[in-house]
């Protein structure tokens, strides 16, 4: 390992059997590539209180991952280290770590899968820091951790993804106390969290409000929805199950008027039949009469036309109506003895 300044690494027992490391506040800034790879049988390696710079992604890779306690606590220079040491927890062949420490180092935010390459680690502590929320993918692969320690940040509220991924961990004890909590309204799904039997905070009694000054020091596990202002604003998720609520009230009301709709006509099914049968007969009649109507107004032969002889000489025409011209005064009308109807019979003129 290169150390700058040129103060050389302090091991804590210089031969390949050494267990144990120990080179705290020794002002190393940089760890290079495979630097313990000699110590096979390393399982405790202490780099806390150092002003790491540099860390390669090859630092802590030794043959046969014998390394299972890691100590970066106050170790970590800036951003650029944090990075650093993500791809090192990476690639650096640190399945076996059960322990690691990154505890004040003024980390303000974990990258989603910084420990998903650590599958056998049972304890991470991660207190002192300013670590503000923790998001969806943090913690994913750790099936064997079984303490978490994020006291002692700057966690205001956490949201409902940083719960979902606290709530994957199954039976990990967390401890979330000494955080500076905003106990307003944005806080309520929190509240519920810690609220419910599922929640593993181990330092539960730790974990108060310390905003607004009202709630300042109140236990979050405990509080009531409307001590947090939530009493004139109902949660969305409330409001939600009220709406299901009335759904179903309204298909179970509407499905009873249904089946008694159907019984109530089960019951009248004759009346139901007469009724449907004349209505039927009805029907029917009014189709006959139209059929018989349109089979009178089709008939192709010519109406009867009646002609009568009205008083004064004039004569009644089609439809009885009166002529609107007198007969020709060259006309004679004949009445015949056999057939009743008028002929008009035309004659010549008179040779005088």
């Amino acid at each position: 390992m290169k150390a700058k300044p040129s103060s050389p690494l302090k091991y804590g027992r210089e031969d390949a059997t050494s267990d144990t490391v120990f080179s705290h506040f020794t002002r190393v800034r940089e760890v290079a590539s495979h630097t313990f790879t000699a110590l096979s049988n390393l399982r405790t390696l202490d780099l806390s209180g150092n002003q790491l710079v540099s860390i390669h992604p090859e630092a802590f890779n030794i043959l046969g991952s014998p390394l299972q306690v890691l100590n970066l606590s106050r170790s970590l220079h800036n951003s650029t280290s944090l990075t650093d040491l993500t791809t090192a927890l990476r690639w650096g062949g640190l399945g076996g770590l059960l322990h690691l420490d990154l505890s004040g180092n003024r980390l303000v935010l974990l990258p989603p899968g910084t420990f998903t390459h650590l599958p056998s680690l049972q304890t991470l502590l991660l207190p002192n820091n300013s670590l503000v929320s923790v998001y969806n993918g943090t913690f994913s692969g750790m099936n064997h951790l079984e303490v978490l320690d994020l006291s002692h940040n700057t966690f205001r509220r956490l949201k409902a993804e940083a719960l979902e991924e606290l709530g994957s961990l199954g039976k990990t004890r967390i401890l979330l106390g000494h955080n500076p909590y905003d106990c307003s309204c944005e806080i309520h799904d929190f509240v519920a969290w810690m609220n419910s039997s599922w929640a593993k905070v181990a330092d539960a009694g730790s974990v108060r409000c310390a905003f607004p000054k009202a709630l300042y020091d109140t236990l979050l596990r405990g509080l009531g929805l409307q001590a947090v202002g939530c009493n004139t604003h109902p949660l969305p998720d409330v409001t939600d199950l009220s709406l299901q609520t009335s759904y179903v009230f309204l298909g179970l009301v509407l499905g009873f008027v249904g089946v008694v709709f159907l019984f109530v006509l089960y019951l009248n099914r004759k009346g139901m039949k007469k009724w449907m049968t004349d209505m039927r007969d009805a029907c029917r009649d009014v189709l006959e009469g139209y059929h018989y109507r349109y089979e009178i107004d089709s008939d192709p032969r010519p109406r009867h036309v009646s002609a009568e002889t009205g008083v004064g000489g004039q004569q009644r025409g089609h439809m009885g109506s009166a002529p609107s011209t007198q007969l020709h005064p060259e006309t004679c009308v004949v009445k015949m003895p056999i057939d009743t109807q008028l002929r008009q019979v035309t004659t010549s003129p008179l040779n005088l």
